[in-house]
């Protein structure tokens, strides 16, 4: 599947844009918010990745392009950093020890193949993965693989464990499986 983006300076617009956001709100300090490109007002999945010193303190977004993606990032970075359910939402002082990462999605797409051979129909670290099945849904960006070292089996295991099913239900076709690609945007990247 192609991957139909943004260019690199709009991700840095996007991490930028998603950073003000978080000021303005949880800090309540006037920001000054980038210019948007037009880029933004396509309809784009999107998710932000609040971290503290590598540690995950927030991650929300929208796998599927339900609004323009100047909304997704305000969304997503709002709902990472006061509604993501596995942590009490960020406090002020905690905003200068966060780092933001905004990742543009594209559209979720069905991994066709039999789920036996699942594990050659995706490329852990490129592939994101959604799966659904039993009542339940789970989804991991390609970069949790990346950052954990999973082949494909064990990729699409901890989707399984993100989505509350036993390891291996990928096997079964019941079970459907998505994967999507996502582009990266970090404030550690503009730092460096």
């Amino acid at each position: 599947m192609g991957m139909d983006g943004i260019a690199g300076s709009e991700g840095t617009t996007a991490v930028r844009y998603a950073r003000a956001v978080l000021e303005e709100h949880i800090a309540k300090k006037s920001s000054e918010y980038p210019a948007l490109p037009e880029s933004f007002e396509t309809m784009k999945g999107v998710f932000v990745t609040l971290t503290i010193q590598g540690e995950l303190r927030g991650c929300i977004g929208f796998p599927t392009p339900v609004m323009p993606l100047s909304e997704g990032i305000r969304e997503a970075a709002l709902s990472a950093a006061l509604r993501d359910p596995r942590f009490p939402p960020v406090r002020p002082e905690e905003l200068d020890a966060i780092t933001v990462e905004v990742t543009i999605l594209t559209e979720p797409a069905p991994v066709r193949c039999p789920p036996e051979e699942r594990p050659r129909c995706i490329q852990s670290g490129r592939d994101g993965l959604i799966i659904s099945g039993m009542g339940r849904t789970g989804l991991l960006l390609p970069q949790v693989a990346t950052e954990y070292h999973w082949d494909e089996e064990e990729f699409l295991d901890h989707t399984c464990l993100k989505a509350g099913l036993p390891p291996g239900s990928w096997r079964r076709h019941d079970v459907e499986l998505f994967s999507f690609q996502g582009q990266v945007f970090s404030e550690n990247e503009e730092q460096s």
